[in-house]
């Protein structure tokens, strides 16, 4: 049975779990190819993915974070055991105690808010890495219960920020994952990894 009061570190610890072995499988020939979310290729996402895991680190703890540049995390041969270590710390800074409550420091929102949109991206991006890589990805469905509130709450504030894309009808018969996906502007059985 899911629980919308679940911790968050708990919730980010089930998609960590499946987010690491996600990246640990992309190849070095799969980083130029393009993804779903369109502004990225699977470079630019995992670098985002890692600006994310790391800043949201920070948010945790009510520090400030800055999202003003991307480094290029992939530089460092070892990334991917990077990406397991940060994302390990990012559950961790969210069970530390406090850290659920109240406000964020550097968004000014609740912190449970803060917590569930790193949950998003951990979760809406491994799945754009696994189509772009043509793998599948199935997230467990307790974060998905928990991101659904969230994704319908913020889906008009994130439209106008160009965060998320026009909904896109849902196909039918779609899981509650795919009602997700549609909601934040993916056709999440209509995009295909490029072959060739």
């Amino acid at each position: 049975m899911t629980n919308r009061t679940q911790p968050i570190s708990e919730l980010l610890g089930t998609a960590a779990a499946q987010a690491v072995p996600a990246v640990r499988g992309v190849a070095d020939s799969d980083l130029d190819a393009p993804t779903p979310c369109s502004e990225y290729d699977v470079r630019a996402l995992l670098n985002h993915l890692f600006q994310v895991v790391v800043n949201f680190q920070a948010l945790a703890a009510k520090q400030p974070a800055d999202f003003s540049t991307t480094p290029d995390h992939l530089a460092d041969p070892d990334w991917r055991v990077r990406f397991e270590a940060e994302t390990a710390k990012l559950v961790a800074a969210w069970a530390a105690p406090g850290a659920e409550e109240g406000t964020s420091g550097g968004m000014g929102l609740p912190s449970r808010t803060v917590g569930s949109m790193v949950l998003l991206d951990l979760t809406v991006h491994v799945w754009d890495l696994a189509r772009a890589t043509g793998r599948t990805f199935v997230p467990e469905p307790d974060v998905v219960e928990n991101l659904a509130e969230l994704v319908d709450r913020m889906a008009p504030t994130a439209r106008s920020m160009n965060v998320f894309g026009e909904p896109v009808e849902p196909p039918r018969g779609a899981s509650a994952f795919e009602l997700l996906l549609a909601a934040t502007g993916r056709d999440p059985r209509g995009w295909a990894a490029a072959t060739g």
